[in-house]
């Protein structure tokens, strides 16, 4: 299965944010979208995600128009972790993180609610603040928060061959180096797994690491899109960031000066 996005175009009072992307998320796949503030990559995210209809084009799931396919069972296909997620309610953190089961009306999902929250907390470290409150919680903290309830939303049976697909919007934010590295290296394993994920990032070398494709936008408009070492070079870099980068021929670091 594959999510794919054709010639999707996005405007608001005749002001264009998006204009004619192609897009393309398989299983087994990590796609990063990267690009300066404002080149389109949260609207991008939300467009492939549902939350938002383009004004053209068009976004398929198997091949299934997005607009055909209703919001329960989008949610079984996709999660979504957005940049900003505001809780004005004073949950704990298992409560948020409970927030993201979907209810399959199968007892064999039923069953397991419990040992997959305690699974996803422990593989997201968060086992010692279930019971803490989330708003007293840091930025990085709320963030590793957010995430597991996004892995909880796809939550399967080890045996299970069901298509899922994780839009991330900027999940290493406000995270220190240990729990950026860990979160990360969490998605990778869950592409081995069979998600495809979709996800933005600010860190380049982050994404010269991790991405399967990096898709690199600019002022609404897909400047690459393709392999790491296709995209990530330095002239396009330049081009697009506006200040002069380097990418190290044998180690694939970017740096700029």
């Amino acid at each position: 299965m594959s999510i794919v996005g054709k010639n999707i175009s996005y405007e608001i009072n005749g002001a264009k944010i998006l204009e004619d992307i192609d897009f393309k998320l398989n299983q087994n796949e990590i796609v990063s979208i990267i690009g300066p503030n404002g080149a389109g990559k949260s609207t991008l995210l939300g467009l492939l995600a549902g939350d938002i209809l383009p004004t053209s084009g068009k976004v398929f799931y198997q091949g299934r128009e997005l607009e055909s396919i209703s919001i329960q069972d989008r949610a079984f296909l996709r999660s979504v972790m957005s940049q900003s997620q505001q809780i004005i309610f004073d949950y704990s953190v298992k409560e948020i993180i409970e927030m993201g089961w979907i209810e399959r009306g199968i007892a064999k999902y039923s069953g397991n609610f419990s040992e997959a929250v305690t699974n996803i907390a422990d593989e997201c470290d968060l086992k010692k603040l279930l019971h803490r409150k989330f708003n007293v919680l840091s930025g990085g903290e709320q963030r590793r928060v957010h995430y597991a309830r996004t892995i909880l939303q796809l939550w399967r049976h080890s045996n299970s061959n069901d298509e899922r697909f994780m839009f991330l919007d900027e999940p290493t934010a406000n995270l220190d180096l240990y729990y950026e590295l860990k979160l990360m290296n969490s998605i990778k394993e869950k592409a081995k797994e069979g998600y495809g994920i979709g996800l933005i990032v600010h860190d380049l070398n982050l994404a010269s690491i991790f991405s399967d494709k990096v898709l690199l936008l600019k002022n609404g408009e897909c400047i690459s899109y393709g392999e790491p070492s296709e995209v990530l070079t330095a002239k396009k870099l330049t081009e697009v960031y506006g200040i002069p980068m380097k990418v190290n021929d044998r180690t694939k670091r970017i740096t700029y000066y």
